[in-house]
């Protein structure tokens, strides 16, 4: 099966059929590099720890959004999203459906105009739509891991570094 067949495949499996198609999804794995993981957890046995950790591992640089949390994967912990003054390629959310929206706007709101990205069973149609409506990229119901694993590993340290030259 070739990356287009896993992502098509993975993609069926979101309950968002506005999602981004095969080839957005793989471009935008591939130009992130940057990712404030709001609801990242303390615990490294769930989700919300694992797949930042992974990202890390695999080049991201991985600002974590915890207000309960010091330091977590080795970098200070912010409050919330607005704590967050670098850019961001990515705003990736671990955090209940009822929350999505909010978090929706605060990323969107930002500057840089990083994509949204909602893990699994996480969705807000409305806020997804609206910011869509503005130009955004949202990602809602899909995991950001088994994306990048159907891409085969495209984040480079390296990479990430060379972009910070450009």
């Amino acid at each position: 099966m070739d990356v287009q067949q896993r992502l098509t495949r993975l993609l069926e499996g979101s309950s968002d059929r506005l999602n981004p198609g095969p080839d957005e999804l793989q471009d935008i794995v591939r130009r992130t590099f940057v990712i404030a993981v709001v609801g990242i957890s303390r615990d490294p046995m769930k989700a919300a720890r694992r797949v930042p950790s992974y990202l890390a591992a695999k080049g991201a640089d991985i600002i974590p959004v915890n207000p309960y949390a010091e330091r977590i994967l080795g970098q200070p912990a912010r409050r919330n999203l607005d704590d967050v003054t670098e850019p961001v390629d990515m705003v990736l959310v671990f955090r209940p459906s009822r929350e999505a929206g909010g978090l929706i706007r605060q990323a969107a709101a930002r500057p840089e105009r990083p994509a949204i990205w909602l893990q699994e069973g996480i969705t807000d149609d409305e806020a997804a739509s609206e910011a869509r409506r503005n130009g955004l990229t949202v990602v809602q119901d899909l995991c950001l891991y088994k994306a990048h694993r159907a891409l085969g590993d495209t984040l480079r340290r390296a990479e990430s570094r060379i972009r910070a030259d450009v």
